[in-house]
């Protein structure tokens, strides 16, 4: 099994501040549309088919492999991405909190499986090692404040919503 974790301050010293509803909201624009918010040509493909109150089903090329996960939100706390149909199994977890400090904090972790693949094998030990390297999951959680960062200065981080929330 890959277990993997990451966590980076959502408001490091020398960037513009995001509030936790920004920071929120940029999670959840990444969640359903990944191309913008990850390094470039990573994603090439994703889009929302199906969609419900309690989750929405997305379909994504990441990394040249086709996904199909089962998303949940909980609100402005954590979004879950069930590994439906591609190379994983399993689920990927971003969660927003607050650290002793109060600072607000964005993590990520994970517990899958490689698909047809020996439980513990070379091809999971080198995804593990992937998934910890400075260009694995902190990386993609860097790139996603970053552009949440873009989109709240170009003005659009709100667009077409009335969730609004004060800066």
């Amino acid at each position: 099994m890959i277990y993997s974790t990451a966590t980076v301050p959502v408001n490091p010293a020398g960037e513009a501040p995001l509030t936790r509803a920004q920071a929120w909201k940029g999670l959840e624009l990444k969640a359903r549309d990944a191309r913008s918010f990850l390094a470039p040509g990573l994603c090439t493909r994703c889009e929302v088919i199906e969609e419900s109150t309690a989750h929405f089903l997305r379909e994504a090329t990441i990394g040249g492999n086709d996904l199909r996960e089962i998303v949940t939100l909980e609100h402005e706390s954590r979004i879950t991405f069930f590994q439906a149909a591609g190379p994983r199994e399993g689920a990927i977890i971003n969660e927003l909190y607050e650290d002793e400090d109060g600072a607000p904090q964005l993590r990520f972790y994970c517990y899958m499986g490689l698909r047809a693949k020996q439980p513990n094998g070379r091809e999971e030990q080198t995804e593990q090692a992937q998934l910890a390297s400075e260009h694995g999951y902190k990386a993609a959680l860097l790139s996603t404040l970053k552009r949440t960062r873009e989109l709240l200065a170009e003005g659009t981080l709100y667009r077409n919503t009335s969730n609004r929330a004060a800066s």
